[in-house]
C-alpha cells in the first residue's frame, strides 16, 4: 500500500487481513456419507426443472407434430399397402393356352406373385424412406415452428417482466402493464398484476407521508425538550440535585434524537435513490475521518487510513452517512485506549471499495450476518446501548444496496470486524491505480 496517490499514515504498512477461522476442518468422510446415484427417472425429473419454459413449450410443440407425422406415415404405409393389393387384383389375368403343361402353369403363377410381392415390397419400402426423409424435415420445421408459437405465447410474460424491472419507488404510481387481448388467463393475470402495483403505491405513498410527518413529528417535542433543559441547567441558582436530573434527561433526550435520526435515515436509505451524482468515495472517506478524528481522539483510538481515488455514482450524502457509519463503528466497537482503525478505499476490477477494519473484541463468524439486523449488538448485549441504537450496520446494507452495491463482513485475526463496501464504478481512467484489494 505504497502507492503515491494514497494518503494518510496507513501507506506505509499492511494492511489487516480480511480472513477468519475456516469454515470446517474438511469435507465429510464418504463412508459415513455415501453418495447415492439417482436413477434415470431422478435424472430426467431434474433435467425438466432446468430447462425453460421457452424450450419446454418448444419442444412440446415439436413433439406433437413429430407425434401426429408419425402416426400419418404408419396410416399412409398400411393404406399405400392395401392399395397397391388392390391395384395387382384389378389387372387382367395373363391366360395361357390350354396346350401349356400344368407344370408351367403353376411356375408361371408362382413367378408371377412373387414380383407382385416385391413390387409391393418395393412401394412400401420406397414410401417409407421418403416418409421418414419427410418426417425429419417435418421436425425440423416444427422445432422452429414451436419456438416462433413459444415466443409468440411469452409475449405477455416478456411484457410483464419487463415492467416489473422498470419499476421503482418512483415510477410505481403510472408504470403498469396494461395487456391488451381477449379475456384469458394471461389477461387476467396482468390485470391482477395492475390491481398489486396499485396497493403497493398506495402502501409506499403511506409510508413515505408517515416518515416525513415523523421526521416533524417526533423532532420537534425533543427539541423543545432539550432547549427547555439547557435553560434550567443555565440557571447559576439551580441546585445540585437538579442539574444532576437535567443532565440524565439531556442525555436521554440526545440518545433518543440520534435512534429517531437513525430510524428516519434507514427508512429513507431503503427507497429508490432519487440524487445520482458522481462521486469520489476518496473524497467522502476522507471528509468521514476528519469529522470523526475529535472522537476518536477523545476515545484514544488511533484511525490510520490510505486513500485511492474511487469513482462512482449515488447520492453523495447517503455515500457520506455510510462511510461515516463504519468508521464510527469502527471507532466506538473497539478496545478503548491503544485501538485502531483501518480505512482505505480504490479500485477494484473496475469497482469503488471501501475497507473498514478495526481492533476489538473477538466476534463469532455466525454472530457477523446479525450485526446487520435493526437494533442488533454483538451477544444481544443492551448494557452498553449508550454507545449507539444498534442501526449503524443496518443503515450501511440499506445505503449499499440502495446504490446497488454488496457490504460484506469478515471477523478479523485478533478481533475486531473487517467490513468492506463494494460499489459499482463510474468515470475510471484506464491508468487509474488499482487499490484496496
Amino acid at each position: 500500500m505504497s502507492d503515491p496517490m494514497g494518503t494518510g499514515p496507513y501507506r506505509s504498512q499492511v494492511p489487516p487481513p480480511p480472513s477468519g477461522p475456516p469454515a470446517w476442518d474438511g469435507p465429510p468422510p464418504l463412508v459415513a456419507h455415501p453418495v447415492q446415484r439417482a436413477n434415470i427417472l431422478d435424472e430426467m425429473r431434474s433435467l425438466q426443472n432446468r430447462v425453460s419454459i421457452r424450450w419446454r413449450l418448444t419442444l412440446t410443440y415439436a413433439a406433437l407434430v413429430f407425434v401426429a407425422g408419425a402416426l400419418l406415415v404408419m396410416v399412409m404405409y398400411v393404406l399405400v399397402g392395401h392399395a397397391i393389393n388392390v391395384g395387382w387384383q384389378s389387372v387382367p389375368k395373363i391366360l395361357l393356352p390350354p396346350s401349356v403343361p400344368q407344370e408351367v402353369i403353376d411356375e408361371f403363377n408362382n413367378n408371377y406373385a412373387n414380383l407382385q410381392a416385391e413390387a409391393t415390397a418395393a412401394a412400401r419400402g420406397e414410401l417409407l424412406q421418403r416418409s421418414l426423409l419427410a418426417l425429419l424435415g417435418v421436425g425440423i420445421f416444427a422445432l422452429i415452428l414451436g419456438y416462433v408459437v413459444a415466443d409468440r405465447a411469452l409475449r405477455p410474460i416478456i411484457k410483464m417482466t419487463a415492467t416489473a424491472r422498470k419499476l421503482s419507488g418512483t415510477s410505481l404510481a403510472h408504470e403498469r402493464i396494461d395487456l391488451q387481448g381477449p379475456d384469458d388467463e394471461l389477461k387476467e393475470l396482468a390485470d391482477t398484476f395492475d390491481a398489486m402495483l396499485t396497493r403497493l403505491n398506495t402502501a409506499f405513498d403511506a409510508q413515505r407521508r408517515f416518515v416525513d410527518n415523523a421526521s416533524h413529528e417526533l423532532r420537534t417535542p425533543l427539541a423543545i425538550n432539550r432547549t427547555v433543559l439547557e435553560v434550567a441547567l443555565s440557571d447559576p441558582e439551580a441546585s445540585d440535585d437538579l442539574k444532576v436530573l437535567g443532565r440524565t434527561l439531556l442525555g436521554t433526550t440526545a440518545r433518543n434524537e440520534r435512534l429517531i435520526e437513525g430510524l428516519l435515515l434507514l427508512a429513507r436509505s431503503e427507497r429508490e435513490l432519487s440524487v445520482r451524482k458522481p462521486v469520489d468515495v476518496q473524497e467522502v472517506a476522507r471528509t468521514a475521518v476528519e469529522q470523526l478524528a475529535a472522537f476518536a481522539e477523545e476515545e484514544e483510538v488511533t484511525v490510520e487510513h490510505d486513500l485511492h481515488p474511487a469513482a462512482t455514482t449515488g447520492d453523495p450524502v447517503l455515500v457520506e452517512r455510510c462511510l461515516s457509519n463504519l468508521v464510527e463503528n469502527g471507532i466506538k466497537h473497539n478496545l478503548g485506549p491503544g485501538g485502531k482503525v483501518w480505512v482505505r478505499t480504490g479500485m477494484v476490477d473496475g469497482g469503488a471499495v471501501v475497507q473498514v477494519a478495526n481492533t476489538g473484541p473477538h466476534v463469532p463468524a455466525y454472530e457477523v450476518d446479525s450485526l446487520f439486523e435493526p437494533f442488533r449488538r454483538l451477544n444481544a448485549d443492551r448494557v452498553q446501548s449508550a454507545k449507539g441504537a444498534g442501526l449503524g450496520l443496518s443503515i450501511v446494507r440499506a445505503i449499499v444496496r440502495a446504490h446497488g452495491g454488496t457490504v460484506v463482513a469478515v471477523p478479523r485475526d485478533g478481533g475486531g470486524l473487517v467490513v468492506t463496501v463494494r460499489l459499482s464504478g463510474n468515470g475510471v481512467s484506464p491508468g487509474m491505480p488499482q487499490s484496496a484489494r
